[in-house]
């Protein structure tokens, strides 16, 4: 995928955190698709492919555990990054478990190494 922009899809129900990401994000190439809920993300993810996917893990609808879940019946998931403020070590290695590639603790994460570990992929 060298050299190619590469397709995130922000998956939020926190708006000025959303907001935030998205705006980073363009800034930085990347064309960026927001979703609120779950429900939404999956309906994006059936209607176009995304590299990757920025999950939270509480959201109203449909959360990103079930995300993860529904995701492995697409034909072309995206790479799942997950930010959540669960802590517990459980949550975690259950969205690793459910593909997720990593786990990232929202509050200990500053926008700029989330945006790292993208351009890292």
């Amino acid at each position: 995928m060298a050299g190619a922009v590469k397709k995130v899809l922000v998956v939020e129900d926190e708006k000025p955190l959303a907001g935030a990401l998205e705006l980073k994000l363009k800034k930085q190439g990347y064309q960026v698709a927001v979703a609120h809920n779950g429900q939404v993300a999956l309906e994006l993810m059936a209607s176009e492919s995304y590299d990757v996917a920025l999950l939270d893990l509480v959201m109203p609808v449909m959360d990103g555990f079930e995300v993860l879940e529904a995701a492995r019946k697409l034909q072309s998931a995206p790479v799942f990054i997950v930010l959540s403020n669960l802590t517990q070590p459980d949550d975690a290695s259950r969205a690793i478990r459910l593909g997720a590639y990593k786990f990232l603790v929202k509050s200990d994460t500053p926008l700029a190494a989330i945006v790292q570990e993208i351009a890292a992929l």
